[in-house]
């Protein structure tokens, strides 16, 4: 995993007239067997929201989704959290 720098990406999608406050995250964690896992944690922006862990055998397998993923959320409508709207 030392040749992947992707860190934690946060993502947030507000739209005031469809009352809508949304969060996503997106972060790559080595595992304790040599894999990596890509975790997702998503909700209204305020609550702990759900999350989700895909484990890969190959970091690279694990940044093409990572890289993937940020892509579809950007054309969602979603920024990141540090942009302002």
């Amino acid at each position: 995993m030392s040749n992947l720098k992707l860190g934690p990406i946060h993502f947030r999608r507000i739209d005031t007239t469809r009352n809508m406050r949304r969060f996503y995250v997106l972060s790559i964690q080595p595992t304790l067997f040599g894999g990596v896992s890509l975790i997702r944690n998503w909700g209204r922006i305020g609550t702990t929201g759900q999350t989700m862990v895909q484990t890969f055998d190959a970091s690279a397998e694990a940044g093409e989704a990572f890289v993937r993923l940020e892509r579809a959320k950007r054309r969602r409508g979603y920024a990141s959290a540090d942009e302002k709207v």
